[in-house]
């Protein structure tokens, strides 16, 4: 009998359990590290909890691992709240965590001293660093909770887009982290921002070595020889309908090696010029002879 979806979840979640503690660890005291050492003394406003602790923290003089916990138990009982356990869950050991490794940084600072005066170099540096950590935390399984707590709450209940309410909650935070420690830092926070992201992706999918194409052509045979006789690749066909003149069509499916794209594109252009197709990344490959 097949798997239903709350049994593969769990099978998922068991695997592996200990390495996946293990590895949250060490992406938590990275990003404790990054904070402390370099966004602390740069006075970067990236966005997120760590955002707030730094604002609060020059208004008020409030200890940065204080404001982190206070704020993520806040949004974590929003969280079990208006998401339920399941889906709170991944969050709790980062949350009472996080705060604990940032407190225990902080200490070393007093002894080690890196030199900030580069700050270009800086910046590059905590989004590398902070996406790789970020992606590798995600990877496992789990999550850093936070503000993006907010969004996923507003989403559930509104239908706010994830990405629109995130931009506008970090936008904000960054925004007035420019207004108390100068607009240079915000073009510093924006670079980070996107290296970030850039490699959080990278690091969660992966570099694409291949890709696929989505194919619909009048000589859908002569395509179909070309891919399997001259470029030696497989082809999936399958039938489609438009969706506006309701005409039954055929599309092939092929995932071709990047560096075989030319050949691909200008191989079936020459076959029928009036060729449509898609291209998109396959960032993961297997099975299938």
């Amino acid at each position: 009998m097949a798997l239903i979806e709350s049994e593969i979840i769990a099978i998922i979640k068991k695997k592996k359990l200990i390495s996946r503690y293990v590895m949250l660890v060490i992406t938590l005291l990275i990003s404790a590290f990054l904070f402390n050492f370099l966004i602390v003394p740069t006075k970067i406003v990236t966005g997120g909890v760590n955002g707030v602790a730094l604002l609060m923290n020059h208004l008020y003089d409030f200890d940065n691992s204080v404001v982190i916990l206070g704020v993520s138990i806040i949004l974590l009982i929003f969280s079990l709240l208006f998401l339920g356990l399941e889906r709170t869950s991944g969050s709790i050991v980062a949350t009472i965590l996080y705060p604990l490794l940032v407190k225990v940084t902080s200490l070393l600072t007093e002894n080690i001293h890196i030199d900030t005066s580069d700050m270009v170099l800086i910046a590059i540096f905590i989004g590398v660093i902070g996406g790789l950590a970020n992606g590798l935390m995600y990877k496992t399984g789990f999550s850093n909770g936070g503000l993006p707590i907010i969004s996923q709450i507003l989403y559930e209940k509104f239908k706010i887009p994830i990405s629109k309410s995130s931009f506008v909650i970090n936008g904000t935070i960054v925004f007035v982290g420019g207004m108390f420690f100068g607009w240079t830092m915000v073009m510093y926070a924006m670079i980070i921002l996107f290296i970030n992201s850039f490699v959080l992706d990278r690091v969660m999918l992966g570099v694409s070595n291949n890709k696929a194409f989505y194919i619909i052509t009048s000589q859908s045979e002569e395509v179909k020889t070309y891919i399997i006789k001259h470029l030696k690749h497989s082809v999936t066909v399958f039938d489609v309908k438009g969706g506006f003149m309701e005409r039954k069509r055929m599309v092939l499916l092929t995932v071709i090696p990047s560096r075989e794209y030319f050949r691909v594109t200008q191989g079936i252009k020459e076959i029928d010029s009036d060729v449509f197709f898609l291209t998109c990344d396959a960032y993961q490959v297997e099975g299938g002879r």
